[in-house]
């Protein structure tokens, strides 16, 4: 049992460095871009600072404030569903529980957001000549890539995808 703890504390430090990584990001731009103002890096990609209090690609952004509540009992929801999961996944299942530390790490950074800024910070910005992306963070992005890696599982648990390793 001790043994598993540490296989579990490495999940939950993936976490945490998503967090720690998402947090300083975000304290990077809000001190130092003008909020809505891009400054161009590549010719697909931005940085601008932008603020969201809705949900994702700003769902329920002009609603008012209550959702900020909403969103944040979800997150706290999301939150301890996820610790219980990656408690309670066999050692065999590392890109899943790798998946869901993701996931877990992403929820937190935003959540960190809502409660002291109430909203949560972005400033990513891709497009294409006059097509933009919603701007986002580093915790969206592990999310999303948490999110991709549990339907790659998921493929590969139906046949639908092969592993090659």
């Amino acid at each position: 049992m001790i043994s598993n703890v540490g296989v579990k504390l490495k999940y939950f430090f993936v976490s945490l460095v998503v967090v720690v990584i998402d947090q300083m990001t975000k304290s990077i731009a809000n001190a130092n871009l003008d909020f809505g103002r891009s400054v161009k890096i590549l010719p697909f990609f931005d940085i601008q600072l932008s603020y969201n209090s809705g949900a994702a690609f700003g769902f329920l952004s002009r609603a008012g404030g209550w959702q900020q509540i909403l969103f944040s009992i979800v997150a706290i929801c999301a939150i301890i569903l996820l610790v219980g999961w990656i408690a309670k996944q066999p050692k065999h299942k590392v890109k899943y529980t790798f998946a869901l530390a993701l996931l877990l790490g992403g929820a937190i950074g935003n959540l960190i957001d809502r409660v002291v800024y109430g909203h949560v910070v972005d400033f990513v910005l891709l497009h294409w000549q006059e097509h933009n992306f919603p701007n986002f963070n580093i915790a969206d992005s592990a999310i999303t890539i948490g999110v991709l890696l549990l339907m790659l599982d998921s493929f590969k648990a139906k046949g639908i995808v092969h592993d090659r390793t």
